[in-house]
């Protein structure tokens, strides 16, 4: 496992080809926990180049700002070899959170996206949350005119209801869309995915092992620093961690027998769901992301995934996934139809 490289795959069916498993860049600047020290942030994003690992995902909100300010800095020589996923959306105005799909606002984002990334291009553009106040084909009808201008390459939605997705995709070709799926969080395969795969559309799980959870279990709470956001996540709150920490200890027992660790399992299961399936568990230490490659190598038989689907079953997990101006999720990203749009 330790000399592995990550293959590539197509994601989407609009020509995008990334690595097999991308590098979720967030924690190393935001969220969780204080910004981690750039000269190893960027020793770990030349590390996972090197190991074949070259699809990064980022978001003007990480900071905000610094995050694509590092991946900026990080990439510097390595453009051609590299595939770049930012967002824009969330805008922080006076201390109270936004979020915006009206052009003038994607136009503007995005500008400021290539500068702090110190690119040219940006290779895919998601719509980080859906502005529920914007029909869907407004905002897609000034991304479609960013890609004719070449600013950006191919269009991405995170976050977004396979009705929204379908409408999008009806003004310019979606090519991934990114959600969280994971063993605890298996919501999407009921209309998401399906929709996803009928309109030829790439698949980004992100929080791929429940952000952190199938590493170490109930104990990643005692780890984290005040400022950790994970802090105020129902998932992780006593009542319904008491719960959930057995779903960990299940998973961890499979995986000693599997040989591998539970965090592997957790994210080799993500990647035995399709070809189309690219995640991109996020990292700050070289040792995880090795352990993250290696898991490419764990194979589950059909008998193996429904074992360990029977131990996560869809209904296990206690709490929401969110909370707060981030709970804009899925469920609730419908938008006004086009027809009702006077502008702003």
């Amino acid at each position: 496992m330790e000399g592995e490289v990550v293959g590539r795959m197509k994601l989407g069916s609009q020509g995008l080809e990334v690595s097999q498993q991308g590098l979720g860049c967030m924690g190393m600047s935001a969220f969780y926990g204080p910004p981690k020290p750039e000269s190893d942030m960027i020793a770990l994003i030349h590390h996972a180049i090197d190991k074949g690992i070259t699809f990064f995902d980022t978001s003007d909100i990480y900071g905000p700002f610094t995050n694509e300010i590092l991946l900026g800095k990080a990439l510097m020589g390595w453009r051609e070899k590299v595939e770049l996923a930012t967002k824009f959306a969330i805008s922080y105005q006076d201390g109270k959170a936004d979020i915006r799909g009206d052009p003038e606002y994607v136009r503007a984002a995005c500008e400021a996206s290539l500068k702090r990334l110190q690119v040219d291009y940006i290779d895919l553009y998601y719509q980080h949350r859906v502005d529920t106040r914007v029909p869907i084909e407004v905002t897609v009808g000034e991304l479609k005119k960013l890609v004719e201008e070449g600013k950006i390459k191919y269009i991405g939605l995170s976050e977004a209801s396979a009705s929204t997705i379908r409408r999008a995709h009806a003004v310019h070709p979606i090519t991934a869309v990114q959600i969280e799926w994971s063993l605890w969080t298996r919501d999407v395969e009921e209309d998401i995915i399906p929709t996803c795969r009928e309109l030829g559309i790439g698949i980004v799980p992100y929080s791929p092992l429940g952000r952190g959870f199938f590493s170490s279990g109930a104990k990643l709470v005692d780890n984290l620093t005040d400022n950790d956001f994970r802090k105020s996540l129902p998932r992780f709150q006593p009542e319904n961690l008491e719960h959930n920490k057995h779903i960990f200890e299940r998973v961890n027992e499979m995986a000693v027998r599997k040989g591998c660790t539970p965090s592997q399992l957790a994210l080799a299961w993500v990647h035995h769901q399709g070809n189309d399936v690219c995640p991109i568990p996020g990292t700050t230490k070289i040792e995880n992301l090795n352990q993250n490659i290696g898991a490419l190598s764990v194979k589950l038989t059909a008998e193996e995934l429904a074992e360990l689907e029977s131990l996560v079953s869809a209904d296990a997990v206690k709490g929401d996934r969110y909370s707060g101006i981030y709970g804009r999720t899925w469920q609730d990203s419908e938008t006004p139809e086009l027809s009702s749009w006077k502008g702003e």
